[in-house]
Order: structure tokens, then C-alpha cells, then sequence
């Protein structure tokens, strides 16, 4: 896995950009994944290639996109750590928090980050749509990423609240997400965003190609969003 990393990091034009030991950590983590996966659902994808290609480069390919230098993120639905763990490895003076309603996994990323000696990283034990409501989360972070299959117009709802004004709502999509994204326009903007860029790339040594949807934050979020989960999911924005 290091050196399929590697060689995928060189492509993206992140080597000299990155720590020299992210690959090694990143494959290391990786090894971790499998292994746990095996005894708890965290991926699908259980061969050593897939997780260096589908999950670390696609995660690090938002490097790209966005300068991570001294900000703050909150990976909203983190599950396995996706992108969050990844982008932590790459940049480590990023602050991440990691937001999961299962504590399970997030017990099992706290215990990675100590095997993998990771600092500035916190776990979130909560349903997405509550500690948007709370002070020091609400209207707080620099970027909030999510890697979800969730509908855009709920994402965002789930999403922006998170962000601070300048912030970045970082949307991890698939390349047929151009009706999503249309039909998203009125939660993107009554949420106080706009949508500054959609990138799509190809994850190295694949023929994928993913997409990212930049949403820039312009205002604070309406008192009211995001809505009980209830709501959201019965009438999406």
C-alpha cells in the first residue's frame, strides 16, 4: 500500500506537499482498517489496493482544492475516518474532529490515533444534525467535509451549519451529481452559501473519477437549521 500511495501522491502533485512518512502512516492505517474490518463493518472494499487508491487518494486528492495549513475541520459521518484520519495524516497542523453517531467506531479511531501517535483530533459521539445547535461547533470551523451518499440538499442542511463565514462546505460527490446539485440551489442558499467550484478528478491509478463541490460560506446559518432529522429527511430544503 505505501508505495501504490506514493506513486499516487507524486501524480497529484502533493509529493514535497506532504509529510515524507504520510505514505508509510497512511498505509498503516490502512493494514488497521482491514484488519478491524474484519471483526466490524467499516468498508467495503477488502483488498489492500482498492483501500490505497478508493479511500487515501481519493481523500488526498482534495489537497488539490483546498489549503488545510492551520484550519479547522469537522468530518461530518466520519465512519472510518474518511476523509478526516487522511487529510489529518497529510497535513498535520489540520484540527479535525470527527463526528460519528456510532461510538463503536469512534472508539476504534481514538485507539488508532494513539497507535498511529496523531495529535489535534477529537472524536464526536452524536447524530449530525445536534451539535450544529450548540455553541463552539455552530458557525465554527473552517471547512466541514463529507463523504456520504446522502441526498446534496440534505448534506448541506447537516453541513453548513458547521461552517464559519469564509468557511468551506466540502462535498464529496459522484461525477452524475449535476441534478443534485441543481436541485440543492435554494438549501445552499437559504443556509447562507453559495457554491464557489466543482472539480472532478480521477483517483490515480484508476479510471474513477469523483467529484468535489466546493459550497463557500457567506452568512451564518438561519436559527433553525438544521431541523430534527425527521423533518429533514421527509422534507429535504
Amino acid at each position: 500500500m505505501e508505495e501504490i500511495i506514493s506513486a499516487g501522491l507524486e501524480e497529484l502533485g502533493l509529493t514535497g506537499r506532504v509529510p515524507e512518512d504520510a505514505p508509510a502512516q497512511l498505509a498503516q492505517y490502512g493494514r488497521m482498517l482491514l484488519e478491524k474490518n474484519q471483526v466490524m463493518n467499516l468498508t467495503a472494499i477488502q483488498e489492500p489496493e482498492g483501500v490505497a487508491r478508493l479511500h487515501m487518494l481519493d481523500c488526498a486528492a482534495l489537497l488539490k482544492f483546498c489549503d488545510f495549513e492551520n484550519k479547522t475541520l469537522i468530518d461530518v459521518g466520519t465512519g472510518a475516518g474518511f476523509p478526516g484520519m487522511v487529510l489529518k495524516m497529510l497535513v498535520p497542523s489540520l484540527e479535525v474532529t470527527l463526528l460519528d453517531s456510532l461510538n463503536k467506531r469512534l472508539d476504534w479511531l481514538l485507539e488508532t490515533c494513539g497507535t498511529l501517535s496523531l495529535q489535534g483530533i477529537r472524536t464526536l459521539h452524536a447524530r449530525a444534525e445536534e451539535p450544529a445547535q450548540v455553541k463552539g461547533f455552530r458557525d465554527s470551523f473552517d471547512f466541514a467535509a463529507a463523504r456520504a451518499v446522502a441526498d446534496l440538499r440534505v448534506l448541506c442542511e447537516l453541513c453548513l451549519p458547521y461552517v464559519k463565514v469564509g468557511g468551506q462546505f466540502l462535498a464529496m460527490k459522484s461525477t452524475n451529481s449535476d441534478r443534485e446539485l441543481e436541485e440543492a440551489a435554494h438549501a445552499i442558499k437559504l443556509l447562507g452559501g453559495r457554491v464557489r467550484g466543482v472539480h472532478d478528478y480521477t483517483i490515480p491509478g484508476t479510471d474513477v473519477t469523483h467529484r468535489l463541490i466546493l459550497i463557500e460560506k457567506l452568512a451564518p446559518t438561519l436559527k433553525g437549521y438544521p431541523r430534527r432529522w425527521a423533518k429533514i429527511q421527509k422534507e429535504p430544503l
